[in-house]
């Protein structure tokens, strides 16, 4: 994993606080799991609700749980005053997602001035303990500035 500073250092205690606000996230019972400079890990727990017509997971919270881990992956290295929001989000679909947990690891590849590259593997913890590599992401992060 590459090594990154992040530039506040409040920058766990604001990201968490954030999160009260993601009102989506809570809507699928999606949780961040893990919190470093340019890292984040997201979960969720697979129910009947999350799924598709042929009873694997939609690929629509397979592309939620990688653009929020991706997202607070480069929120977490901006300075205070700053946001973060999508530019770009690809989702490569490799295998279904079945039941047991999704799980989001969300990395900075590149950051810069004001773009942020980012990359997450998607894996399903499956109840019969086995994983399964579900989808790869990239996103492009973009700051912005907040109204203070």
């Amino acid at each position: 994993m590459l090594a990154f500073e992040a530039k506040n250092p409040d920058y766990k205690k604001l990201i968490l606080e954030k999160l009260k606000g993601q009102h989506f996230m809570k809507h699928i019972g999606m949780a961040i799991t893990d919190i470093e400079p340019g890292y984040v890990t997201a979960e969720v727990e697979l129910k009947q609700i999350h799924n598709q017509q042929d009873g694997i997971t939609h690929g629509g919270v397979t592309a939620t749980i990688a653009d929020i881990a991706m997202g607070f992956a480069a929120f977490s290295l901006v300075e205070k005053g700053k946001g973060m929001v999508t530019s770009k989000l690809e989702v490569s679909y490799l295998n279904p997602s079945i039941d047991g947990k999704l799980i989001a690891k969300g990395k900075v590849i590149k950051a810069g001035n004001r773009l942020y590259y980012c990359e997450a593997d998607i894996i399903n913890e499956r109840l019969n303990n086995t994983s399964t590599l579900v989808a790869k992401s990239t996103g492009i992060m973009c700051t912005i500035n907040l109204q203070q």
